[in-house]
């Protein structure tokens, strides 16, 4: 059975999707990133160090790369609507939560927590992939992620000036929770105006939950040795939040979530074996394999891509803020922002020559351009011109996130009734890299941040090579064990 997606089988219905999709997604990034721009006020109201500051950052993104692979695993079986409808009311609930900590520890619990937020990215990306054609999967994915991720921009620019609008101490705690608030309600309107798929399509689901299918011995023990470096990251952050760290874990506390990593590790292993038994006794069906490899290559190239953003967003308006001095917060703020203001149209424009161009041709040209911008952006000091720094910082973001939206515009082309897992996968490895970079940067200084930055953006772009390009067609296997042939054109 063959079944071709055309243009004619969509109406403005998949534009309206794309617009409902793309402002959950950024409701999730305001959220996520509320507290990068209040900086100072946060520091001032509960006199923080330095080193408590970046444990923080950390641990917005910590718990962003389990989320990631179990709402992908969620989002195949459920559907995005629910999904997404839950996560934004759960997320603005903890947003608020966060606001009003009224402790150092209530402040970290509540940081951690809302790491949640940021799994909402890879529902979006199992939506829009079900409702637009592989000709325009990377520009619809790019318009999702770019106008999404600006979120974080949209926060620098606007909550500095909310919070002198409420006044007061506390003004920059009610500019965080309306973020929140906002958020709640719109999930609401998200589940009862979104659908998972046009009228008449499959939403195909995975035969099993608990881990991403593989299809070869190979392919099984290439996917756990790939799971391995999310545990370390884990493990990592307990050890700079222990006393050998900041201080904000007891040794004891350290040890236990040691442990605690170690028997979830144990379990996902339990249940990756679980999901694939059967391929590992029997094999798979021709029609239905695929490489793993692409996947593991798409991780490391996120790694780079959105790892790098993730934590040049955290520290950029306090880098602009120590770099020039004669600055105001809100000023920095809004610098620091020109970072993710270019996701606007880096992110569909990479999505779009990657639909154009090639998938591997321009996944190579963007990372290429990422590292030399780091490199760039590894020389900015307190003589250059705000201008010339501010431009730095926008070509390099450029790249950045045109190497994000290349790279998702290949995701729903793998393996579709697996893309929220394999979302899930690429989009945690994004938040390894994202731990890994911030964790980093509470060793060096920025300078020397960048340039570790641009080295791995080299490695990374070498391993871009492996890249295999989508055959014209995959296969997917319904319920009834009808096979169905979809075209991708």
């Amino acid at each position: 059975m063959s079944h071709k997606l055309n243009l004619v089988d969509f109406s403005q219905a998949n534009i309206r999707t794309l617009h409902l999709t793309w402002f959950a997604f950024f409701l999730t990034f305001v959220m996520w990133f509320s507290h990068a721009p209040m900086k100072p006020l946060i520091m001032a109201a509960f006199d923080l160090s330095v080193p408590q500051w970046k444990a923080l950052l950390i641990l917005n993104v910590a718990l962003t790369i389990p989320a990631r692979i179990v709402i992908g695993i969620l989002v195949d079986k459920f559907g995005p609507r629910t999904v997404y409808s839950t996560l934004l009311v759960i997320s603005g609930v903890l947003c608020v939560g966060f606001a009003f900590a009224q402790s150092y520890e209530q402040l970290a619990i509540m940081r951690f927590a809302m790491g949640f937020a940021g799994a909402g990215f890879v529902i979006g990306i199992r939506m829009v992939g079900e409702w637009f054609p592989a000709r325009q999967v990377g520009l619809a994915e790019g318009v999702y992620g770019g106008w999404g991720n600006f979120g974080s921009a949209a926060a620098a620019f606007t909550l500095p000036s909310l919070a002198l609008i409420y006044g007061g101490d506390d003004g920059w705690r009610y500019a965080i929770a309306t973020t929140g608030l906002i958020a709640m309600v719109y999930g609401v309107f998200f589940y009862l105006r979104a659908r998972n798929t046009p009228k008449g399509s499959t939403y195909f689901k995975p035969k099993k939950s608990g881990g991403l299918e593989v299809t070869s011995r190979k392919d099984f023990y290439f996917y756990l040795a790939m799971n391995i470096p999310m545990y370390l990251i884990l493990a990592v952050l307990a050890w700079k939040l222990s006393p050998a760290g900041v201080g904000l874990l007891s040794q004891t506390t350290t040890y236990l979530l040691y442990g605690v990593l170690v028997v979830l590790g144990a379990i996902q292993f339990s249940q990756i074996l679980k999901v694939n038994k059967e391929m590992l006794a029997d094999g798979a069906p021709e029609h239905d394999k695929y490489s793993f490899k692409q996947v593991a290559i798409l991780d490391w190239a996120y790694f780079v891509t959105f790892g790098s953003e993730l934590a040049v967003v955290s520290m950029l308006p306090a880098f602009f803020l120590e770099t020039f001095t004669s600055l105001s917060l809100v000023q920095a703020g809004a610098l620091g922002a020109a970072f993710a203001f270019m996701n606007l149209v880096a992110r569909p424009g990479g999505g779009f020559i990657s639909d154009k161009f090639g998938r591997r041709k321009s996944l190579s040209i963007f990372i290429a351009g990422l590292a030399a911008g780091y490199f760039m952006l590894s020389q900015i000091s307190g003589s250059w011109p705000i201008a010339l720094a501010v431009a730095a910082v926008m070509v390099c973001s450029f790249f950045v996130q045109a190497g994000e939206g290349a790279v998702f515009a290949m995701v729903p082309l793998v393996k579709r009734r697996m893309t929220g897992q394999i979302a899930g996968m690429v989009g945690a490895y994004g938040n390894v890299g994202g731990v890994t970079f911030l964790t980093i940067y509470s060793f060096v200084d920025a300078s020397t941040f960048f340039m570790v930055i641009a080295a791995c953006a080299a490695l990374v772009f070498l391993i871009i090579q492996m890249l295999e390009e989508p055959e014209g067609h995959m296969t997917e296997t319904l319920a009834d064990g009808t096979v169905q042939r979809i075209e991708l054109t």
